[in-house]
């Protein structure tokens, strides 16, 4: 294969974290935030990637310094709500004050045009509230989720929305069948992870796809995807990269 023909079919990858408590609704607790974030932006660091960092505002009050150190290091900062509380159980107004109360912290530290909603679950209904809010750019869809599949299809609206391409614990899974399933992904391709993902929980009482390969063997898991993909000529991009308005300025 010639170069032109790798530069052809080189995919977009954007790789994103949801900063936010340690997998909730399971832990509450901050070692991802304390322990596991350091490490992954030590490590995107080394690869010398950008990455969309998608942040609950109340992560970003309590460590305040992985905040600024994502914007410091060129990476995108974007908004996970507030509390990641689900937004589907939120009426009109919590709704609002989520999404406006989180935009309001993060833009402390700099410009804020994506989000992504906890759980990859978000009513259709409320993307004005994005709109109103300053957000060009909208990530709240999974491709690995029933209703990307059978769902009823958004309203027109102003929003750049680009789908999650599956979901993190595939990240985890052994080489021979995680490979292979990621190199038939669709560019762009968005994966996601959390911090937590980066800290030991395996003797912790939680959902085997949330606790099996976590800790360092998670970290190593990553390391490779990068090099799977850089090794496939792919352009790393932040979310805000595939927005037009982003593009084109």
């Amino acid at each position: 294969m010639c170069s032109s023909d790798l530069d052809r079919d080189a995919p977009d990858v954007c790789i994103t974290v949801d900063m936010e408590p340690d997998c909730p609704p399971f832990l509450w607790t901050w070692r991802g935030m304390q322990e596991g974030a350091p490490k992954l932006l030590d490590l995107f660091a080394r690869h010398a990637i950008a990455t969309t960092c998608f942040t609950t505002g109340d992560s970003a009050a309590r460590h305040p310094g992985v905040a600024a150190r994502i914007v410091a290091d060129g990476h995108e900062l974007a908004s996970h709500g507030h509390s990641h509380t689900p937004v589907p159980g939120l009426d009109r107004d919590a709704a609002r004050w989520e999404i406006g109360h989180s935009a309001k912290i993060l833009r402390e530290f700099g410009p804020v045009t994506s989000f992504r909603a906890p759980n990859l679950l978000f009513p259709h209904a409320y993307l004005p509230l994005l709109e109103d809010a300053g957000f060009t750019l909208d990530s709240s869809d999974g491709k690995h989720k029933q209703a990307w599949w059978v769902g009823p299809k958004a309203p027109p609206t102003k929003l750049t929305r680009v789908p999650a391409s599956t979901t993190s614990s595939v990240l985890r899974l052994p080489r021979f069948l995680r490979d292979r399933f990621l190199l038939s992904l669709k560019s762009p391709v968005v994966l996601f992870v959390h911090p937590w993902e980066f800290v030991d929980l395996t003797g912790e009482k939680l959902r085997y796809d949330c606790r099996f390969r976590t800790g360092e063997p998670a970290l190593a898991d990553l390391d490779a995807v990068i090099r799977l993909f850089k090794g496939r000529g792919a352009r790393f991009r932040r979310m805000r990269d595939l927005a037009p308005a982003a593009v084109a300025a």
